[in-house]
């Protein structure tokens, strides 16, 4: 089946909505898709470098149109069509409501990726539309939670077998033999201590404050700080050296290749959210969001602590992780002496943790996704 795949995001790029539509591209072709990404620039970047950028192992075709940011990416989307219609594509694969609009009118099988609320004038009506039509189609909802508000907020009316609930994934080989918190300190020369690793971009609403205070409260764990814009990371390191602390460790950039050695030398895992979480593009996404991360920690096996958001609770539990209030430091604080001081119990999570991640493969999204299309 030859898929073509219809993207706003800009490629190569470290936000994680380029990581997320370039997973999903592998995804497709290890189910047996013939894939190609059509994606807005104007830069053709060598497939070598992408894969250690995004940790690619399947390729896949990738071509580059020019947009101009005023057309709000209407342009990409009218432009794609002519070279997909060229390419004889089987099924249309976009993020973009407008592209799974005009393949719809086109005749085209759709699927469209949903990940946050409609935006602008048009794309709740744009949405309705691709709800509505009487085409082939599927909206692949990345959670519960926002496929109740695309329903009550946005009265997107959509029959049950034409939606299904995708969460994001993991891949599960790269997680697989990981080595155990003390030899992954040991390959990335890190001191030999208790260790909380924070993986992601540092934007408001990942709760960079309340790791700060952790880590002033626990000079006897360090904490690894994976990721970030430089600017972040500069900003974040002149604080760090402002108030003296020696147990916080940035470590810039790395490529998505390299993320599950450093994910796997923590004893803990934070997911810090707060109440309102930004993206790369602003907005908030607490109530809705499914994060990357939190799969790639599941799939590391070691001992999740996480904001108690509802939406986490359709994947997390208190078997695979720990709950912990929102923006509340000293809940935070209490939790993670309570695991240093009870293992055992960490222990307990841990292996629950990787039993579970189990269910969350890119490869079994895809197929899920896919079920009647191919």
């Amino acid at each position: 089946m030859r898929i073509a795949c219809v993207a706003s995001s800009r490629v190569p790029s470290t936000t994680a909505n380029s990581i997320q539509v370039m997973k999903v591209c592998q995804s497709l072709v290890q189910v047996g898709g013939e894939v190609k990404l059509w994606v807005p620039g104007k830069t053709h970047t060598p497939w070598v470098d992408l894969a250690k950028l995004y940790g690619l192992s399947s390729s896949f075709d990738i071509d580059w149109l020019p947009d101009r940011p005023a057309y709000r990416r209407y342009d990409l989307a009218m432009a794609s069509m002519g070279y997909i219609k060229k390419w004889k594509a089987d099924l249309l694969y976009t993020w973009l409501p407008q592209a799974a609009w005009l393949g719809l009118i086109a005749g085209m099988a759709v699927i469209l990726e949903v990940h946050d609320r409609p935006t602008g004038r048009l794309g709740p009506w744009l949405l309705r539309q691709t709800a509505a039509s009487k085409g082939v189609k599927r909206l692949a909802i990345i959670t519960r939670a926002l496929f109740k508000v695309l329903q009550t907020e946005f009265r997107v009316q959509i029959r049950d077998e034409n939606v299904v609930i995708a969460p994001n994934g993991v891949e599960l080989e790269r997680y697989t033999n990981l080595s155990p918190a003390p030899q992954a300190r040991s390959q990335l020369n890190l001191p030999e201590m208790p260790t909380a690793v924070y993986s992601g971009h540092f934007y408001e609403g990942r709760g960079m404050e309340l790791l700060f205070g952790l880590a002033g409260a626990f000079p006897q764990v360090q904490f690894l700080w994976v990721g970030g814009r430089q600017a972040a990371v500069d900003e974040w390191r002149a604080i760090i050296a402002s108030k003296g602390l020696n147990n916080i460790f940035l470590t810039g950039f790395i490529h998505n290749s390299d993320l599950p050695l450093y994910q796997a030398s923590g004893d803990f895992l934070l997911m810090p959210y707060e109440r309102a979480i930004a993206g790369s593009g602003g907005g908030n996404s607490a109530d809705i969001c499914s994060p990357m991360k939190m799969f790639e920690y599941l799939a590391c096996g070691r001992v999740i602590l996480a904001s108690d958001l509802p939406v986490f609770h359709e994947v997390l539990s208190p078997q695979n992780a720990v709950f912990c209030p929102p923006d509340n430091v000293e809940g935070w604080k209490t939790t993670l002496s309570d695991l240093l001081n009870n293992p055992q119990r960490g222990q307990s999570l841990a292996a629950q943790a990787s039993l579970d991640a189990q269910a969350y493969s890119w490869r079994s999204r895809a197929e899920k996704t896919l079920q009647g299309f191919l």
